[in-house]
């Protein structure tokens, strides 16, 4: 286990091969085909959440190593309480699990961590553990880690306006206080860089109420590789892709000489 060092940041960004400036410095991933890469062979899908976990260690190292600012996880949705039973118990205990081995390594990394999305509902094993990685990481100054659990974009969004609306109520904000920077401290992923690059794997071409707000001004990629097979070559040729993104934010192109 290598700690995050600036040796090791160096080494991480000449293999990237791409110029510092030109590293998006905030990634969000829908890590998505877990259950596909598993029926492919004959495995429950329990067997590709599992791979997917190590997946997930892997490149949260590599985006740790090259300084990203932050990464976010889209893991399980509001609406992933759909699936069977025995799948969302078995996924609740694999996120305990994941929390409690990989404390150490987010530690060891300078990653804070995040949980983003809401508490209700969630197993008690799943909050200690969320509670306990927060507490951990807690003076850890490197890259956030937000780990989307039980989380939608406009259930978070409607959250956020609400308590808007009880502090104006309240006198505590005036209507014209009200705007864009307001809203975002409301979020759950307040004080974090909103994303400039999401990945989606498995090939599907939808945010699935991932980040709604947040994502505005993202680049996006897509592979059709499923989840488990997602390793470092992948994430980086994402980052390489990016950094041959013209990003004009609304503007246009200056004119050429």
């Amino acid at each position: 286990m290598t700690a995050v060092t600036p040796e090791t940041t160096a080494a991480a960004r000449a293999k990237l091969a791409i110029p510092a400036e030109r590293i998006p410095r905030s990634v969000a991933i829908i890590m998505d085909g877990n259950g596909r890469w598993a029926r492919q062979r004959g495995l429950p899908r329990t067997a590709g959440h599992a791979v997917g976990a190590k997946v997930a260690r892997r490149v949260v190292t590599e985006a740790a190593h090259l300084g990203l600012g932050a990464l976010s996880l889209y893991s399980f949705s509001t609406e992933n309480w759909r699936r069977p039973p025995e799948e969302v118990a078995a996924l609740m205990g694999l996120y305990a699990e994941y929390l409690a081995v990989e404390r150490e390594t987010m530690m060891t990394h300078n990653v804070r961590f995040r949980h983003v999305g809401r508490r209700d509902g969630l197993p008690e094993t799943v909050l200690r553990e969320i509670d306990g990685a927060t507490e951990a990481t807690a003076s850890c100054d490197g890259m956030f880690l937000c780990l989307a659990l039980n989380y939608g974009s406009r259930v978070e969004i409607l959250d956020a306006v609400r308590r808007i609306a009880g502090q104006t109520a309240a006198g505590e904000i005036a209507p014209d206080d009200i705007d864009e920077s307001l809203l975002s401290g409301m979020l759950d992923t307040a004080g974090v860089p909103d994303p400039d690059l999401l990945i989606r794997t498995s090939g599907e071409l939808r945010l699935s109420n991932f980040l709604l707000w947040q994502l505005s001004y993202a680049e996006f990629y897509v592979t059709d590789a499923y989840w488990p097979d997602f390793d470092e070559d992948e994430f980086r040729n994402a980052l390489r892709a990016f950094a041959g993104r013209n990003r004009r934010f609304g503007a246009v192109d200056p004119p050429r000489s």
